[in-house]
């Protein structure tokens, strides 16, 4: 025998004694356990201990601008924030008389709200830029409730009318309809804020009153506490800017047909329930009859000028040094004429009224109220929160620096609590004016104290002149300041080229938050926006991998050309966590892209011994059985491996171990080995504790994490008897 065969002979005995190729193995670290009740002790310590550099650190992060006040470059950002502060206050007194149209309550509680929040937000709020104060969509919720309650309590719909209510609060026993609406707003707010700061408030802080309604303090209690100890900042994240925008536009829709009525000066009352914006139109074309010319044609030329004029900040805002407000001119205008004109006395136009100035003596919110609007407070003060925290980190990652979520949590908490004690209501960022102090030479939140000094100065001087303006200006005003939300209309052709699924989240949002009602436009736009995640993975298909030559890069055989698929091993991945809701359909896939489903062989198998068993009637039935099984021998021969790619696999349940079970038992009982490859830690946890791998059955634990390695061994174990292996 030449000695060339000789070698090769003894080569390949050496290769069979070796047997598979062993992969390259890591080695796990051991992990400490610790006790939870150690962890516990240690996290309770932690937050209970007492000491100077903890009370320290405690008020740095509680009262942000300790910190970063003192680090002031005076000369360099003064005269940035102070421009910024003095332009966003000219913009916000006009505004802050129209939204409190918006929410059922008098003028001089706009610029209460809008003065409180620029100094409580200079004072515990993290981002730099963002603007605090009254936010379209929050009023409109606050009107909502507000024109709710009074219905309720049996208030007449004519703002006009002053009846006298009994009622149980702590100004007396008698509330005419513009004081319970203040009552119902400021309760509101005080239980969103309540929401948003957490266990800021201690039981002991309360007065004695509470103890009056000390079941459903306990609760609001229980609930805030939870939600603070619970770090609810997160709770953002469900609320996508999909489905932010949708809710925003859905409520413009909303906010804009509320504003018709005074456009065309008809006294109707809001209309509550489902599909209140199809009713609030049928009524308003109902009472078309009634309409005050003097309110129309005063509408009609202030749009004229307002929004050619928006349009022309809007294009030369890079040449301009800060917006013209052009807001305030109509304003003064529009007050003046109305003044001079006497348009109320003439025309019957309705107008602002007497706007007192100075503040007025704090008082408790009532707190029987709290059970008629909690859960509309909840929905207000996620709706502030998430809407704040969007924009302060848009702007945080813009300009470079960090907030902190939760931080800001407690920063519009308490722009709602304190507030509320003096007739306030809800509050948030608010985009446009945000934009507006960005694009002035914003530095830091001392252009807040500055906006709020230009506040002081018209609540302390200049409210009452504002007696005779219309409403149905502010109406404009409103209406005006809805472009930006309703231009989105038009941008869907490009969201639906961008992404589909984030078009549909945005398209429902906006309809049923119009359409139906605004809250729960809300609730649906999350619960859509979860199903269709939901949907993701339970729409993940298995697909066949190729390698790519001698490279460590498989890929799908349908999408690439080139890739080479090995002899007798099919590599496959799911590209989805395998858990309850979608493990029949991995198997479905898995089976389907093989071509070999197991329980439909095994039935095969069973129907094929049973006829071999009877007699059978003719040679020609008998050879026809016979090829049958040949052909299906031939097709098992030529896969002996299934590789499983499990990298995309982010987690497994206790469903999603078992359906691995049952796949591998199901291909071991046909001959073909079934290996797992790439699992990440988590994926080797659950299948470990899932009892997986167990060496009585014949499943090892060999790990792998390349696919070459997995393809490697398997073709290994070709020309022996292979038990069922797992590959990570």
């Amino acid at each position: 025998m030449p000695i060339e065969e000789v070698c090769d002979s003894v080569s390949a005995e050496d290769d069979a004694k070796k047997g598979p190729d062993v992969p390259f193995l890591l080695e796990e670290c051991v992990k400490e356990k610790v006790p939870w009740k150690e962890v516990l002790k240690k996290k309770v310590g932690k937050k209970c201990s007492c000491s100077s550099a903890r009370v320290k650190a405690l008020v740095i992060d509680s009262i942000p601008i300790v910190k970063w006040l003192p680090r002031y470059q005076f000369k360099d950002w003064i005269i940035g924030d102070a421009m910024s502060g003095l332009i966003v206050g000219i913009l916000l007194v006009p505004q802050s008389i129209a939204y409190s149209l918006l929410a059922e309550q008098d003028p001089i509680y706009g610029l209460y709200t809008s003065f409180f929040a620029s100094i409580i937000y200079t004072l515990l709020g993290t981002s730099r830029h963002i603007s605090v104060g009254i936010f379209g969509v929050l009023c409109l919720l606050v009107g909502q409730v507000v024109d709710r309650e009074l219905t309720l309590a049996g208030y007449p719909s004519d703002t006009n009318q002053t009846t006298l209510v009994n009622v149980d609060n702590s100004t007396g026993p008698i509330c005419d309809r513009s004081c319970y609406a203040v009552m119902v707003a400021a309760t509101l707010t005080f239980t969103a804020g309540v929401y948003q700061v957490g266990p800021s408030i201690k039981i002991s802080l309360l007065p004695s009153e509470f103890l009056k309604y000390l079941n459903v303090l306990i609760a609001l209690l229980g609930l805030q506490v939870l939600m603070g100890l619970l770090q609810v900042g997160f709770v953002a994240v469900y609320l996508s800017d999909s489905l932010l925008s949708g809710f925003a536009t859905g409520a413009s829709l909303t906010i804009l047909t509320s504003q018709i009525k005074y456009f065309l000066g008809l006294h109707l009352p809001r209309v509550q329930g489902w599909g209140s914006l199809i009713k609030t139109w049928i009524s308003l074309f109902k009472n078309l009859g009634h309409t005050n010319l003097c309110d129309l044609v005063t509408s009609v030329l202030c749009l004229l000028v307002l929004v050619p004029t928006k349009e022309l900040n809007d294009r030369f805002k890079a040449k301009l040094k800060a917006p013209i407000p052009f807001e305030l001119f109509v304003v003064i205008a529009a007050t003046l004429a109305s003044h001079f004109g006497q348009f109320e006395e003439t025309y019957g136009s309705d107008v602002s009224g007497n706007i007192p100035t100075g503040f007025m003596p704090p008082q408790l919110p009532n707190w029987s109220l709290i059970p008629n609007i909690a859960v509309d407070a909840f929905s207000i003060a996620i709706v502030g929160f998430a809407i704040t925290v969007s924009l302060s980190e848009m702007f945080a990652k813009k300009h470079g620096y960090m907030v902190d979520p939760n931080q800001e949590m407690y920063a519009i908490g308490f722009c709602n609590i304190i507030p509320s004690f003096f007739r306030c209501f809800t509050t948030s960022a608010a985009l446009t004016k945000t934009l507006v102090k960005e694009s002035t030479g914003c530095q830091t939140q001392i252009s807040g104290l500055v906006t709020a000094l230009v506040l002081l100065l018209v609540l302390l001087v200049i409210a009452p002149a504002f007696y005779s303006l219309q409403k149905c200006v502010l109406a404009v005003i409103i209406v005006v300041n809805l472009r930006g939300a309703l231009r989105k209309f038009g941008d869907i052709p490009q969201m639906w080229r961008v992404n589909r699924l984030d078009t549909i989240i945005w398209l429902i949002t906006m309809a049923t938050s119009a359409l139906v009602n605004t809250e729960l436009g809300l609730l649906v736009g999350v619960l859509v926006s979860a199903f269709c995640v939901l949907g993701r993975t339970q729409s993940a298909q298995v697909r066949q991998l190729g390698q790519a030559g001698d490279r460590e890069l498989f890929e799908d055989l349908a999408s690439y050309k080139g890739l080479q698929s090995q002899a007798g091993v099919a590599v496959f991945r799911y590209e989805a966590p395998i858990y309850y809701a979608n493990q029949a359909l991995f198997k479905k896939s898995l089976y389907r892209n093989v071509g070999l489903d197991p329980l439909k062989e095994k039935a095969r198998r069973r129907k094929l011994d049973k006829q071999r068993n009877q007699k059978q009637d003719g040679e020609d039935k008998k050879q026809e059985m016979d090829v049958s099984t040949n052909v299906y021998l031939l097709q098992l021969n030529s896969l002996h491996t299934l590789v499983i790619d499990c990298s995309p696999v982010l987690f497994l349940d206790t469903a999603g171990v078992n359906a691995l079970k049952e796949v591998c038992k199901g291909y071991k009982e046909l001959g073909v080995n079934v290996l797992l490859a790439r699992c990440n830690t988590s994926v080797i946890d659950s299948l470990q504790r899932g009892g997986y791998y167990d060496q009585k059955k014949g499943i090892k634990d060999i790990q792998f994490h390349t696919l070459s390695d997995a393809v490697s061994y398997a073709q290994s174990l070709k020309s022996q008897n292979g038990d069922c292996d797992t590959v990570v």
